[in-house]
């Protein structure tokens, strides 16, 4: 049973995953050596691990799970990875963004595949049918456009996703900016699907992330969404690590 630990700037994620079935999966803002104590007694056949982090290493509690783990990786630009990694600076590359692609070649295997993450920024990314990443755009998430309309034009609200509000054009400043946001995003992520189903043969679409659903919805193309590709991806690269 392995565990998969992508700590984020604001939040750290947890995936249990057994046999390639995700079984526990939690979210918190802090993790620490009870915590991680408190998942182990939940799923004491856990015996490998890998950790992905944009900040801290080598923390207490990391270093208790190294010793106590069977197999344990701490991916890197330097960790080996199922797939060919075509970005010209790798070291500046978010290593999120290579575990979702790894996870995407594994599940659509010759394939052209692009995965678009809806977070804190959007990133669109291109995995080539002969498993090779190509890289990618990143833009400001939904969240981030509206903090930035509220931030910098003083008399405008600020806004969040609402399911109920979106239309074509909206009639008042607050349906106006969400249908703005949002609309512009949907337009903004047709237009990448468009161009790529022009250039390349056979392509998937994966949507992850917290608001991949609530795009999903709205895209006319048929699409895979998963908020746990990440996950999946570094347990594909824990397990690569092991043979």
């Amino acid at each position: 049973m392995n565990l998969a630990i992508d700590i984020g700037n604001t939040l750290a994620k947890l995936a249990v995953i057994d046999d390639g079935q995700m079984v526990d999966f939690q979210k918190t803002e802090k993790i620490d050596s009870a915590f991680i104590e408190r998942l182990l007694e939940e799923n004491p056949e856990i015996d490998a691990a890998i950790i992905v982090s944009t900040g801290e290493s080598g923390s207490e509690w990391q270093q208790m799970l190294e010793k106590r783990m069977k197999r344990f990786v701490r991916f890197n630009a330097e960790t080996p990875i199922p797939i060919e990694n075509g970005y010209e600076t790798p070291q500046t590359l978010g290593l999120d963004r290579l575990a979702a692609a790894v996870a995407a070649n594994a599940l659509y295997p010759n394939s052209n595949v692009v995965i678009v993450d809806f977070g804190t920024a959007i990133t669109v990314d291109f995995v080539s049918a002969e498993g090779k990443f190509l890289g990618g755009n990143i833009s400001p998430g939904a969240a981030t456009r509206f903090k930035a309309l509220h931030h910098f034009t003083k008399r405008l609200p600020l806004c969040e996703l609402d399911e109920d509000s979106v239309r074509l054009l909206g009639n008042s400043t607050l349906t106006a900016i969400e249908s703005g946001v949002v609309n512009g995003i949907v337009y903004e992520i047709e237009g990448y699907i468009r161009d790529l189903q022009q250039r390349y043969n056979n392509l998937r679409i994966i949507f992850t992330g917290g608001e991949s659903d609530f795009f999903a919805k709205r895209l006319k193309n048929t699409i895979f969404a998963t908020y746990d590709l990440v996950a999946y991806g570094l347990n594909r690269i824990l397990e690569y690590n092991a043979k």
